[in-house]
């Protein structure tokens, strides 16, 4: 924090943002903006990543102290760094998987259930040869106090205040304060299911997709190269996908489920607005339910039974304390659950998250390709447990080898 005596590299550069908004939550590690934009909400689908030539790697990591820069994301508007963020705190994974991709994984401070999804992440991340990842033993920030941003003073709040803002302990004062005092907030999580903002910031809140929203993450810490490469290898993913799905009249109808016990199972649509969807919508898989219940909606067997989806994906199924014979079983011995389509044909097929950053997101594009469409993109193998499955390196969607290497920042732009 500053003492007000003289400038350091927390202290607010200056302020811009939406005209007419008053505050300061692009903050003091950078400077700041307004509170929001007044950018036209943005639709797009999340495999619009935009193409472009990538620099050099030192060139885009490379920035003087003496210079800043400025970055514009919503719902905070224009926020200038002095210089790239060197601790993270983040609440959501979405936003921890893009540190990690951009090779900022072991600067993160702060995340919701930092153990599970640890737990969960490196089950993918032992497919990337030579990179590593501990979550474990950090703040778990679902509820974050405004004492504890003090105490773990990060450079960067990598988190979306509209969403924050919908707990009772926070008003607008708070988040200017923090941003002033300790540093700025930048991060969007309401593009997650383009989800209403809280009273006081739905003006001008802006969507963007995945991929989007990482062009503006690896900015603000001139990262750009690495957003680049990963954005070509995500671009040849997508094309590759769309150039193989069968016609809509072969496409099997499928539904995402989750449960903590058998007793209540979330059901999730599959092509709903959002980059909750990213990993499922680009597939155009028919919904289950037809449009019959709203995504994060609690069902039963019988239910299940009446849409009788011919696939069924399974969140958390990697997370190592979850048992996914143990929840196949469970559907088998049930006398309903036994009659779904999917459980009779043992299409019942782990995933990660829903809140996935890159490069859970190119795993989960390349499972969910497999899981739905074997004989387009080869089988998917039978999984119980361990570490996201060894693909045979001709049945790929994606090169580990150049990911891992992005990610520790040792290839060429």
């Amino acid at each position: 924090m500053s003492d007000n005596t003289s400038p350091t590299r927390r202290e607010v550069l200056r302020y811009g943002g939406a005209a007419g908004v008053v505050g300061l939550l692009a903050g003091c590690s950078g400077g700041g903006s307004g509170s929001a934009t007044n950018a036209d909400t943005q639709t797009a689908g999340d495999g619009d990543a935009t193409d472009g030539t990538a620099t050099d790697t030192d060139a885009a990591s490379d920035t003087s102290a003496a210079e800043s820069y400025s970055v514009s994301m919503s719902p905070m508007g224009e926020v200038t760094f002095e210089s790239p963020p060197e601790t993270v705190f983040t609440r959501l994974t979405h936003h921890a998987d893009m540190a990690f991709a951009l090779g900022r994984g072991d600067t993160v401070t702060a995340m919701h259930a930092p153990d599970y999804y640890s737990g969960l992440w490196n089950q993918f991340v032992e497919r990337l040869p030579d990179v590593s990842l501990d979550w474990t033993g950090l703040y778990s920030s679902w509820e974050p106090s405004k004492e504890k941003l003090y105490e773990l003073d990060n450079d960067v709040h990598l988190a979306d205040p509209a969403w924050i803002a919908g707990q009772e302990n926070w008003d607008r004062e708070d988040f200017e304060e923090i941003a002033t005092n300790v540093s700025p907030w930048f991060g969007n999580s309401l593009s997650d299911r383009h989800a209403e903002p809280a009273p006081g910031w739905q003006e001008g809140y802006q969507y963007y997709t995945l991929w989007e929203q990482f062009e503006l993450v690896a900015e603000a810490f001139q990262e750009q190269a690495r957003y680049e490469a990963l954005a070509a290898i995500h671009d040849e993913m997508r094309s590759t996908i769309d150039a193989n799905l069968p016609p809509e009249s072969e496409r099997p109808s499928a539904v995402m489920l989750a449960a903590a016990d058998i007793e209540e199972i979330y059901a999730y649509t599959l092509d709903n607005p959002g980059f909750l969807t990213a990993h499922t919508r680009p597939f155009g898989a028919r919904d289950a339910f037809e449009g019959s219940i709203e995504t994060n909606t609690v069902v039963d067997f019988e239910a299940l039974l009446e849409a009788d989806p011919d696939v069924i994906l399974y969140l958390g199924g990697f997370e190592p304390n979850t048992s996914l014979p143990g929840r196949r079983e469970a559907f088998k011995s049930d006398p309903v659950g036994s009659e779904i389509t999917a459980v009779q044909n043992d299409r019942f097929y782990p995933q990660g998250a829903r809140y996935q950053g890159p490069i859970l997101h190119l795993f989960q594009l390349e499972m969910t390709a497999k899981q739905l469409y074997p004989e387009q993109f080869g089988e998917w193998p039978t999984y119980t447990e361990g570490p996201y499955p060894e693909i045979p390196a001709e049945e790929q969607l994606f090169d580990r080898q150049r990911v891992a290497d992005i990610i520790n920042g040792e290839f060429e732009a």
